[in-house]
């Protein structure tokens, strides 16, 4: 495993980034059909409150934040997976 960050931040670059190389600016340059648009959390500082609001007991239903979390989770990691393949594939490498 190693963090795209370090791999897009040194190889690539697109105006839309506007200065960040975080996923939150560099998805949406590069795929733009990847979103968290309509997602109840929708990026990670949200995500990082939510998640110590449930663990310390702070919340209702604790459950239904848990599925939103891991919808969360889910969209990140599938974005990852995607942002890498994309490079992969401009770059011309393969797994």
């Amino acid at each position: 495993m190693w963090d795209l960050l370090t791999v897009v931040r040194a190889h690539v670059y697109h105006p839309l980034f506007m200065g960040s190389f975080s996923l939150k600016s560099v998805l949406p340059a590069l795929l733009p059909y990847m979103t968290y648009e309509g997602m109840e959390v929708a990026e990670g500082a949200q995500a990082g409150l939510a998640w110590d609001k449930m663990v310390r007991g702070q919340i209702d239903d604790a459950e239904r934040l848990r599925e939103v979390l891991l919808a969360y989770c889910k969209q990140d990691a599938l974005a990852l997976a995607r942002l890498l393949n994309s490079l992969q594939a401009g770059c011309g490498v393969s797994d």
